[in-house]
C-alpha cells in the first residue's frame, strides 16, 4: 500500500556513517560526490517531471508513473525476480516524487555493483509497464487516498487539505498521490505516453556519490541516451491571488480529534541570503522536532496540550516520520506553514489563537538580540546533522540543481550565512516575509459544526487543566481566550472527510 511518495524497495539497506566528501562535481546533466571512506555507491536520476505536470482530470498520473518505475517489472525481469536478486545484496532502489521533481535513488555495496548496476538502469530505460503492475500500484494509490489519509493520518490530511485550500485552482492543488477522480480515468496507455513526453533525456540529471571511479561516471552518464529525445513544456508558475484576510477550512471527520495547519505563499528560495535570515527567525519560532523553540514551548511545554507544534519556511513532508529536512521537495513556490499536531476538539480553538498570536508578536516585535544570538549559536552546530551521509548529501547537491545554487552549494552556504547574519536582517527578512492578518488555515475536527460556530462568533476559549498551573501561565490564557481571530466570509466551509480530493 503506498503511503508516502518516497518508496523504497522492501530490502535491506546498508547503513552509513559520517563521511568526508569533496563538492559536488559539475560535468552540465551530471553530479558528482566522492566519498573514498564510503563502502557503497549512491546513484540517483532526477527527472524534472512532478505532480504539476498531472494532465487536468488524470491527477496521479506522475506518481503512478513513477511508481511503475521503482515498483515494476522491466522488460528484462519481473518484480519478483527484482525483488529475489536485490534482497542478498542488501541494496535497492526507489523514488521520491514531488510537485516539480522526481528521483530514482539507489545505493549498493561497490562489491556487488555489476550485479546491481543492470538492474537499476533497466528500471528507467527498459521499464515493462505490465498492466498487473498497474492495477496493483493505481490500486495502493487509490486506497492511499481513500483510506490512509483520510483515516490514518489526521495530521497528514490537514496539511494536504492546507495545500489544497492555498493553491486552489493551480497544479500546486491536489495531493502527489493525486484525486480518486483522476486515477480512476487513468489507463495504461496514459502511463506509456507520459513516460515518453517526460522521462527524456534533456529532462534527466545524474548523481553519483561514494566510492566510484571514472569508468563508472562515463558508464551513468552513457545510459541517459537510453530515454527517449524530446523537451517537454515547463509548468507555469502557480499563480496564487493575495489572501484576503484569515480565512478557515474545516474537515468534518466524526470522532476525531483535531489537527491544525495554516500558512500562506512567500516569495523566497533556497540560496537567497534572504532565505537564511528568514530560516533563523523560524529556528526560533517553530524548529521541526526542537522543543526550545517557541511555538512548542508555548502550547506544548506549558500547557501540554499535544505532542508538538512547529513552523517551516519550506515544503516538509511527512513530518510525523523524519527529524532531519527532506531532499528533493524543490519547489518554485513555497508556503509558511504552522502545523499544530493532534489535539482535543474542546482545544482546538485556543490553540489556533495562541499560535496565531505568537505569529502576530514575532511579525510586530521580531527577535530580541539574546534570542537571535541563541539560535544562531544553536544553527551552527545544528546543521552539521541535515546530511550525515552520502545518500543525503548527494540528494542535497541534486537539489541544489534544481535551485540554481552553484559554488560551494545550500549546505556550505547555510554555515557562511548563519555566521555572517545580522540581528537586523534578520527581522527585515520577518516583516518582508511573514505575516499574520492573511493567512489560510485548515483543520481536521470531530466537532466542525461547534468549531464553526465558535469561531464565526469569536466565543471565548478558556482553557481547563487537570493540575496547577502558574499564575503567569493562567493570566495569559485569559488574553489567549479573548484574541480575536476575525475569520472572514459569510460561512466557513466544511468538506466531509470522506469526500476530500474525490475529484
Amino acid at each position: 500500500m503506498i503511503r508516502v511518495t518516497t518508496r523504497w524497495m522492501p530490502v535491506a539497506i546498508l547503513a552509513l556513517g559520517l563521511v568526508s566528501c569533496k563538492a559536488p562535481d559539475g560535468g552540465g546533466r551530471t553530479v558528482l560526490l566522492e566519498a573514498p571512506q564510503d563502502p557503497t555507491i549512491t546513484f540517483k536520476v532526477w527527472f524534472q517531471v512532478g505532480s504539476q505536470d498531472d494532465p487536468p482530470g488524470k491527477e496521479g498520473l506522475a506518481n503512478l508513473t513513477a511508481t511503475l518505475i521503482s515498483d515494476g517489472s522491466t522488460e528484462t525481469h519481473s518484480i519478483d525476480e527484482i525483488m529475489d536478486k536485490l534482497y542478498p545484496m542488501a541494496a535497492g532502489y526507489g523514488v521520491d516524487v514531488d510537485r516539480e521533481m522526481t528521483v530514482l535513488s539507489g545505493r549498493t555495496h561497490r562489491d556487488n555493483l555489476e550485479e546491481y548496476f543492470p538492474l537499476l538502469i533497466d528500471a528507467y530505460l527498459r521499464p515493462a509497464f505490465k498492466q498487473e503492475d498497474f492495477d496493483r500500484l493505481r490500486t495502493d494509490q487509490l486506497n492511499y487516498l481513500e483510506n490512509s489519509l483520510r483515516n490514518d493520518s489526521d495530521e497528514e490530511l490537514a496539511k494536504a487539505a492546507l495545500y489544497s485550500f492555498i493553491f486552489e485552482g493551480t497544479r500546486y492543488a491536489h495531493p502527489i498521490e493525486g484525486t480518486v477522480a483522476g486515477l480512476r480515468s487513468i489507463t495504461l496507455d496514459d502511463v506509456k505516453k507520459f513516460f515518453a513526453g517526460h522521462y527524456t533525456r534533456a529532462n534527466a540529471t545524474i548523481a553519483l556519490g561514494g566510492d566510484f571511479d571514472r569508468a563508472l561516471v562515463a558508464r551513468f552518464r552513457e545510459t541517459i541516451s537510453g530515454l527517449p529525445e524530446g523537451q517537454p513544456a515547463k509548468a507555469p508558475l502557480p499563480e496564487v491571488p493575495p489572501i484576503g484576510g484569515r480565512q478557515v477550512l474545516l474537515v468534518d471527520k466524526p470522532d476525531a480529534d483535531a489537527s491544525i495547519s495554516m500558512g500562506f505563499p512567500i516569495d523566497v528560495r533556497r540560496g537567497e541570503r534572504e532565505y537564511y535570515a528568514l530560516w533563523l527567525a523560524n529556528s526560533w519560532f517553530g524548529e521541526h522536532r526542537n522543543s526550545s523553540s517557541h511555538l512548542y514551548q508555548v502550547i506544548r511545554e506549558a500547557r501540554g496540550m499535544n505532542y508538538g507544534d512547529y513552523s517551516y519556511i519550506e515544503a516538509f513532508p511527512n513530518g510525523g516520520r523524519r527529524s532531519m529536512p527532506p531532499n528533493h521537495v524543490g519547489r518554485r513556490k513555497q508556503i509558511f506553514e504552522i502545523w499544530i499536531r493532534t489535539l482535543p476538539n474542546e482545544q482546538a480553538h485556543f490553540a489556533l489563537r495562541a499560535a496565531l498570536r505568537e505569529l502576530e508578536l514575532l511579525v510586530d516585535n521580531g527577535l530580541t538580540a539574546e534570542q537571535f544570538e541563541l539560535t544562531r549559536s544553536f544553527l551552527g552546530k545544528y546543521n552539521l546533522h541535515f546530511a550525515d551521509n552520502t545518500s543525503t548529501r548527494l540528494g542535497y547537491a541534486v537539489d541544489d540543481r534544481f535551485y540554481g545554487i552553484d559554488g560551494e552549494g545550500h549546505l556550505a552556504r547555510f554555515r557562511k550565512i548563519m555566521a555572517e547574519l545580522t540581528l537586523e536582517e534578520v527581522n527585515a527578512a520577518i516583516r518582508k516575509h511573514l505575516q499574520y492578518d492573511r493567512i489560510k488555515i485548515a483543520m481536521v475536527t470531530g466537532d466542525a459544526a461547534g468549531l464553526a460556530s465558535a469561531l464565526a462568533a469569536e466565543t471565548p476559549s478558556p482553557m481547563k487543566y487537570g493540575s496547577d498551573k502558574p499564575r503567569e501561565i493562567l493570566d495569559e490564557d485569559k488574553r489567549i481566550a479573548e484574541f480575536r481571530i476575525g475569520v472572514v466570509g459569510e460561512t466557513i466551509p466544511v468538506i466531509p472527510a470522506d469526500q476530500i480530493f474525490a475529484k
